[in-house]
């Protein structure tokens, strides 16, 4: 039994990057070898263990055969007689295709170091056009390391291509497609990901509300992307950044594509609900000063500011992203958000307590609260008209 640290470890220990996970590949090894040594199987698709004391994930080397369409169609085979580099070959990315011994040494049989100094994400051989899963981990790669120079082969983008010509994204299921998509999202370069999947025609079948759009409105497309590298900048969450990407599909007051992207994409449900919330209301977000107080209290009683404060923050950080970066001129700002604050905490600061003593009560207390949440509103507005 011989035991390598693989993958993404071997790789960011090279590029001088804090590493988050390891992962191992144990050659020369039976299921039955690692369950006597205390190992614990993980799931039974292929043969994974957790370590007894770590927790660290070792897999049995092996191999795979293309089976089936979509990221499940295949067939795998652990065998002791399958060598580390059969189990290396199968990998995406040269850069991920790597091996490191007890003794440090680097085993790279598939010039995964000369891509890393020449900062190129390639694949490893052509097996990769076998699994469409690979289209948006390259493209979640080239976003991830977009700000250290790399980019992606064109030998591979050609491959990426074509699995996206071949129509098996569609076979992805809508829980590891959005695994893949979310971790994009998350990475420094957001914009690159959608950049990468619009260069090999994968937007179009992952995303074709927004192909459509920047196909009908080419204008369109940097704009949005400059609004995603703002979030990232920005250190925005993972709702924001999708109601962002999204943003511009509220063409409707029903979201309808918005909602279309929501149901294929299945995301948790409160990226679901302020993509939409936004796509429908961003722009009472950007004129929000200039709205009259009653529009003004329609727009906070839509987000539930008294219940979910959270909820409008995170649309306030949508218009302020949105806005940022689509402003050419520095230094960049974005008023509106200081008076969406405002707004927000001035209705909150009505209290029930003053109306239960003037003896209101059902119906009539919910009339009075409004009316007295409109009066705080037109005192805010007032106030900051003449400040």
């Amino acid at each position: 039994m011989k035991i390598y640290t693989v993958g993404g470890a071997v790789r960011d220990r090279l590029l001088g990057r804090e590493v988050t996970e390891v992962d191992h590949v144990v050659v020369g090894a039976t299921a039955e070898d690692m369950l006597a040594r205390g190992f614990r199987p993980v799931g039974a698709d292929f043969p994974v263990f957790l370590h007894p004391q770590t927790g660290e994930e070792y897999a049995l080397a092996r191999t795979e055969r293309k089976s089936g369409r979509g990221y499940g169609g295949f067939t795998f085979y652990a065998s002791p007689d399958v060598t580390l580099e059969d189990d290396l070959v199968r990998r995406d990315l040269t850069i991920n295709a790597m091996a490191e011994d007890d003794d440090g040494q680097v085993i790279d049989p598939y010039g995964g170091r000369a891509d890393l100094a020449a900062r190129v994400l390639r694949h490893v051989s052509p097996a990769f056009a076998e699994d469409p899963l690979r289209v948006l981990r390259v493209a979640r790669f080239a976003a991830r390391y977009a700000d250290s120079g790399f980019r992606i082969a064109e030998e591979t983008l050609a491959l990426m291509r074509q699995l996206a010509e071949s129509g098996e994204l569609k076979d992805l299921t809508p829980e590891r497609a959005w695994k893949e998509i979310s971790r994009a999202l998350m990475e420094p370069r957001p914009d690159v990901f959608v950049q990468a999947l619009r260069d090999c025609g994968a937007l179009a079948e992952l995303f074709p509300e927004l192909e459509r759009l920047f196909q009908a409105r080419p204008e369109a497309a940097g704009p949005r992307l400059e609004v995603l590298r703002q979030c990232a900048g920005h250190a925005q969450p993972l709702p924001v950044r999708w109601a962002c990407l999204l943003l511009d599909l509220g063409t409707d007051e029903t979201c309808a594509s918005i909602t279309a992207v929501n149901q294929r994409c299945k995301p948790p449900r409160e990226c679901q609900e302020l993509a939409v919330l936004a796509g429908e209301h961003h722009a009472e977000g950007h004129r929000a000063p200039e709205l009259p107080p009653a529009d003004l209290q329609a727009l906070l009683q839509h987000f539930d500011v008294y219940r979910r404060p959270e909820r409008f923050e995170q649309f306030i950080a949508v218009c302020e992203m949105d806005a940022l970066g689509r402003q050419d001129a520095k230094p960049r700002t974005y008023p509106q958000a200081d008076y969406l604050r405002g707004a927000a905490q001035a209705v909150r600061a009505v209290q029930v307590q003053p109306l239960l003593e003037a003896g209101h009560r059902g119906a009539e207390l919910g009339e009075a609260l409004k009316h007295a949440r409109l009066a705080a509103l037109e005192t805010y507005k007032a106030n900051r008209a003449t400040s």
